[in-house]
């Protein structure tokens, strides 16, 4: 699952199979949501949980420095490969979304792909992305998220409590992330609801929010 990571200490062997899998079979709708994502971003940029840093050649070059977050070793050390060859200067440093290794007000855009579906508290995390971003300054988000429609909804319940939640790093499809961030005092700037069809694993992976959302500063 490129552009992201499977957020934890570790990744299943069953996460690390579905990374070798998108290394061979890249999904290109993904592929182009995210390099839309990151296309007006600007200034110094804090990705969380960057995973094997396959996000990096999509950075443009109005973005002065990118500061790579990622808690697992072994995606940090393809992370710090890939940034020798980025666009513009990346960082990759050890770290956690709840505790982010960075000063208040240190960046003017974070990102965060396939994150907040797994970290332990995403209030938390979004608390602390907040006190690392400028007053205005923008969160870039691309997340599955839970279902509108119940019956899919009830079947994401199913898969998270039979093996997708364990499996996957803590990653849970059914969390409603819109709602969190908007909790977290953040206002979106624009956000698309869609349903990827070429997502890998598609029953749970394919519902999503695509969108910028900006930090209040209150």
């Amino acid at each position: 699952m490129s552009g992201g990571t499977l957020y934890g200490e570790g990744r299943s062997r069953f996460a690390r199979l579905l990374e070798w899998r998108e290394e061979r079979r890249p999904d290109l709708a993904t592929l182009e949501l995210r390099r839309r994502l990151l296309s007006g971003l600007r200034g110094r940029v804090v990705e969380i949980g960057c995973g094997e840093g396959r996000a990096f050649e999509l950075y443009p070059q109005q973005v002065e420095q990118v500061l790579a977050v990622e808690p697992d070793p072994t995606a940090r050390a393809a992370a710090s490969e890939r940034a020798a060859d980025a666009p513009v200067p990346v960082e990759v440093v050890e770290g956690f979304a709840e505790r982010l290794p960075a000063a208040d007000a240190a960046f003017d855009a974070a990102v965060c792909v396939w994150v907040l579906c797994s970290v332990p508290d995403p209030a938390s995390a979004l608390r602390e992305v907040r006190r690392v971003l400028t007053p205005g300054g923008e969160l870039a988000v691309y997340e599955h998220v839970r279902s509108p429609r119940a019956p899919f909804r009830a079947l994401q319940h199913a898969l998270d409590a039979l093996f997708w939640t364990r499996s996957l790093g803590g990653c849970r499809t059914t969390r409603d992330t819109e709602v969190a961030i908007r909790a977290a005092g953040f206002e979106f700037d624009w956000i698309e609801h869609g349903f990827c069809s070429s997502s890998l694993l598609t029953i749970t992976a394919a519902p999503y929010i695509l969108g910028v959302a900006r930090n209040n500063g209150v």
